[in-house]
């Protein structure tokens, strides 16, 4: 069994940052594709960051500039480092992960933490 366990979530005032973590754990072969995700009161999840297993990374218009994502393969660990946080930024943050395992090898499964919660007020 696979399980994504975020960490570092909080309340911050607006200006503040904030440094998430991520850390697969189980049966894992190899990791792929690693990202973060958030979801506001009432509104869709959205894709925040992601991170390939080479270390290419993609992050929303909202956030670019601001956070910067990064992984330790060695650790099987994905951050998220957030900084300039603003009020809008309030939400759930979900880590996601492509994972392979020995059962799933040629097609990876994709992975839900539980979520985090970052709050962003003075």
């Amino acid at each position: 069994q696979v399980q994504l366990m975020e960490s570092g979530g909080g309340l911050v005032q607006p200006g503040g940052s904030l440094r998430l973590s991520c850390a697969a754990s189980g049966s894992i072969s190899s990791i792929d594709a690693m990202g973060w995700y958030r979801q506001a009161p009432g509104k869709e999840r959205e894709l925040v960051a992601t991170i390939t297993g080479g270390g290419s990374t993609n992050y929303a218009d909202s956030v670019k500039g601001r956070f910067t994502i990064s992984r330790d393969n060695a650790k099987n660990t994905v951050y998220l480092q957030m900084n300039s946080l603003k009020p809008e930024d309030t939400a759930v943050y979900y880590c996601n992960a492509d994972i392979r395992t020995a059962s799933s090898q040629w097609f990876p499964t994709s992975y839900w933490g539980q979520g985090t919660q970052v709050t962003v007020s003075s």
